[in-house]
């Protein structure tokens, strides 16, 4: 049985991850700050016996006993409203947390996995978004924190490797959406649907012809697991190819609640919200047999279902 520690547990893809890895044979130690994660979401897997679940900040030094084979790395605020709010504390997460978690892979000889992100490209100009992109962002924005932060996290984890001969893997995570995001998220998944449901006119920002590429979030955990079982040592993209408009998502997710005659109000673009977001996964399709198969259909039946139980 193969140990594994998820950094973020509780969260909206953590705690996904732990699932999954419980009915993998795995026995699983989730850790989580509750920033933003909560404890609701790992609620059903507490009476677990491979299961644990330790309240700890990795900004803090982690002190455990614990051995463990593999390191998932998921801890940390990732929402525009958050970017306002936990500038510094992102940063801090970013950094401090990570390093703190490379320190605990190099002293169990574990595989470490980074939860990255696709804002590493910034308001991309270079489309779609293949791994070799260097991106395009603006480290003084509202969103750098969280960019530079993730961005600083893989350099870390590439110094680790080469100075350590640590096994890192690096996930570049695309938009991704499903049960267990926080109603006030901030991001357009959450937004919509919270506003349809209630009937209030969906928030558009912009013009609303930027687009996204959603993915389900069950079908990201399985990509998280094959690229950490894989050899791969150099970024990957995870995320959906398929491109969507910010305004035809609107009218899927009015459509999934039932809204046909929906609403829509219009306020400035957020600074460096990107334009164009889509995933490049020919690499993840190739090294890893990995494809998003979730329909967007069966996602926002999903989805629905739990934003109405909120």
């Amino acid at each position: 049985m193969k140990t594994a520690l998820v950094a973020g547990g509780a969260g909206f893809i953590g705690s996904h991850l732990c699932e999954y890895l419980l009915k993998k044979n795995y026995k699983v130690f989730a850790i989580d700050c509750l920033v933003t994660g909560a404890r609701k979401n790992i609620q059903h897997l507490i009476d677990n016996p491979n299961f644990s679940w330790i309240e700890h900040d990795i900004t803090a030094p982690l002190f455990m006993n614990v051995s463990c084979d593999e390191i998932y790395n998921l801890a940390s605020p990732a929402s525009p409203v958050d970017f306002e709010k936990m500038p510094v504390y992102i940063l801090k997460t970013g950094a401090l947390g990570q390093m703190h978690l490379l320190e605990l892979a190099k002293q169990n000889k574990a595989r470490i996995l980074l939860a990255s992100t696709s804002e590493v490209y910034g308001d991309p100009l270079v489309h779609p978004q293949v791994e070799t992109y260097l991106g395009n962002v603006n480290t003084l924005g509202i969103r750098g924190c969280y960019d530079e932060a993730k961005r600083f996290a893989e350099a870390l984890s590439i110094g680790y490797k080469r100075m350590h001969g640590l096994q890192i893997r690096i996930a570049r995570i695309f938009n991704t959406y499903g049960t267990r995001m926080r109603p006030e998220d901030g991001r357009v998944i959450p937004n919509f649907f919270t506003q349809a449901l209630a009937k209030k006119p969906l928030t558009i920002y912009g013009d609303g012809k930027q687009t996204r590429s959603l993915c389900y979030v069950d079908d990201l955990v399985e990509g998280i697991y094959k690229l950490m079982q894989s050899s791969i040592d150099s970024p990957i993209n995870l995320g959906n190819p398929q491109e969507i408009t910010v305004l035809d998502i609107a009218k899927a997710v009015a459509n999934t609640c039932g809204w046909k005659d929906y609403k829509t109000t219009f306020l400035p673009l957020p600074e460096n919200d990107p334009k164009q977001r889509q995933p490049d996964i020919t690499k993840a399709k190739k090294e890893l047999g990995w494809e998003p198969k979730v329909s967007l259909e069966e996602g926002f039946k999903k989805a629905f279902d739990y934003f109405k139980a909120q």
